[in-house]
């Protein structure tokens, strides 16, 4: 997807407090809509600018809106999207890119290089939610409407990931931003554009019908507002809607033998975990972070978060991925989480859990971390706030322990570095390692693919033996859709396209 991000740098997957369920039952005139696909999602974006917005709800929907130079595959390898081609110097450092011809701008403007590099400097110049992906950056220009071309002050193999993993880095019109309706009328080149609003209740876009890849076969897609799984799924099957991903994870096993209507289950790139603050004593003692580590039951928190639908793992990538790595060190062993606790001197005591009811896995796992742990002599102490609340303890370090998640990987820079490196971004926990932060430093400019997996996995199980996270799970990509619908893909970046899917005759209202 649009690349999704949790804690700081996230997007934000919020079941927004206020949002009404729509009512299931006969499929609505929506009017001008009529003919649409319909589309239940969990909330309402925030807004609509690509380059602001951090809300999951809002890249649903502008993955269908807006392009990027290049863009994620099934397999999450970078493929041409507007540049249809690139080209890279010897020396690493300078990246020229081909752009499609004629290609336009809903409102019939042309695109060009131009577009590049102002949505690039817009980007970059005012400090927006993804300028760390520019880093590397130097400079961006236009020697001609056909060509962009970008310098580096170092090799970043990682560059495609970064200006195409997911739509935050889209191309946008500078008349729509200047205008100031981005945010609430967005105008882009993707497969639909923009139609209307109705706050609370849905968004409408209809097909672009000169769309570079070819028009979509829908009319327009009509994106739903309902915040209850349980109302999605019933909307779904009563024919209301055609797709949802708000699914209710309970209701998986039951669904896998439902012929009325097409279920996926989909093993994703995302992770959960939790950190300890190592800022803070007794979690500055490896061996008490590694006792908490054999003291969770990962497969009892996959069970009680998600109805089993996700995968336990010790690392952040999962099996499938091309940079997995195999790692099995902490099983559930409280005789060995005993031992290393005498090691170290520590009996137990109180542990203060910071979680968030807008992710209400945290809540949920905190429940069963807490129970894990009493036969270890810990306390948990289960502190519950909103998420805004959440990142602001995150960042200024009050919590022993916290949990939640990071969404939308592809690359293992997208998330390591910031995480783990000592001078990271998001390294609440306050985890410092001169050997990981050297892996990690060298794998941002190993431009040799297996040289650079093998960084990776060393880093990787640095990080998992040192205990800077205790790694959870994979959460599954869940979505059902009607039998009528055809040409979706269920993906594991979560991103939902819907420039090739199609309804039988008979399935639109």
């Amino acid at each position: 997807m649009a690349m999704r991000r949790l804690a700081a740098l996230v997007a934000v997957v919020v079941l927004w407090p206020g949002l009404s369920a729509c009512s299931t039952g006969e499929r609505v005139d929506l009017g001008e809509s009529s003919g649409n696909l319909i589309a239940a999602i969990a909330g309402e974006p925030d807004q609509l600018d690509p380059h602001k917005t951090s809300a999951y709800f809002s890249f649903e929907v502008l993955e269908n809106v807006f392009d990027s130079l290049v863009e994620p595959d099934a397999n999450l390898e970078m493929r041409p999207a507007l540049a249809e081609s690139w080209e890279v110097s010897p020396d690493q450092l300078t990246w020229t890119f081909r752009l499609r011809p004629g290609v336009a701008f809903h409102d019939g403007s042309p695109f060009s290089a131009d577009d590049v590099v102002y949505s690039y400097r817009r980007i970059i110049d005012e400090q927006l939610t993804n300028a760390d992906k520019f880093s590397a950056v130097t400079d961006v220009s236009a020697p001609n409407p056909e060509t962009v071309v970008i310098r580096l002050k170092q090799p970043t193999p990682n560059l495609l990931t970064n200006i195409g993993g997911f739509k935050g880095m889209a191309i946008v019109s500078r008349r729509n931003v200047e205008s100031g309706q981005i945010a609430t009328h967005p105008i882009g080149t993707g497969p639909f554009a923009f139609s209307g609003q109705k706050s609370g209740d849905s968004i409408t876009l209809k097909a672009n019908p000169s769309y570079w890849a070819g028009a979509p076969k829908v009319s327009g897609v009509t994106f739903r507002f309902i915040s209850e799984p349980t109302t999605a799924l019933s909307a779904l099957q009563a024919g209301e809607i055609d797709w949802t991903d708000s699914i209710p994870p309970q209701r998986v096993a039951q669904l896998r033998d439902d012929d009325s209507m097409n279920l996926a289950v989909t093993a994703s790139n995302d992770y959960w975990y939790l950190a300890l603050n190592e800022a803070r004593k007794p979690w500055n003692d490896v061996r008490v972070r590694q006792a908490i580590a054999y003291g969770i039951d990962r497969d009892a928190i996959v069970a009680v978060t998600s109805y089993g639908t996700a995968a336990a793992n010790q690392l952040a990538i999962p099996e499938g991925n091309p940079w997995y790595t195999d790692y099995h060190r902490y099983r559930y062993d409280i005789d060995k989480a005993k031992t290393l606790l005498d090691e170290a001197g520590v009996s137990g005591g109180d542990l203060d859990m910071l979680v968030t009811s807008e992710y209400p896995e945290t809540v949920t796992a905190a429940q069963v971390i807490a129970d894990n742990l009493a036969p270890l002599g810990f306390t948990v102490n289960i502190r519950t706030v909103d998420f805004a609340t959440w990142l602001d303890e995150q960042n200024t370090g009050n919590f022993d322990m916290l949990m939640m998640g990071w969404l939308g990987n592809i690359d293992p820079d997208d998330f390591y570095y910031a995480q783990h490196h000592t001078d990271g971004t998001s390294n609440a926990q306050k985890f410092s390692n001169p050997e990981v932060d050297r892996l990690l430093d060298a794998g941002r400019v190993e431009t040799n693919r297996q040289a650079r997996a093998d960084l990776y996995r060393r880093a990787a199980t640095l990080i998992a033996d040192e205990v800077s996270y205790i790694y959870l799970y994979n959460p599954s990509v869940i979505q059902g859709w009607s039998t009528g619908l055809s040409g979706f893909e269920s993906r594991r970046d979560g991103a939902i396209r819907f420039r090739t899917a199609s309804l039988a005759e008979g399935e639109t209202s």
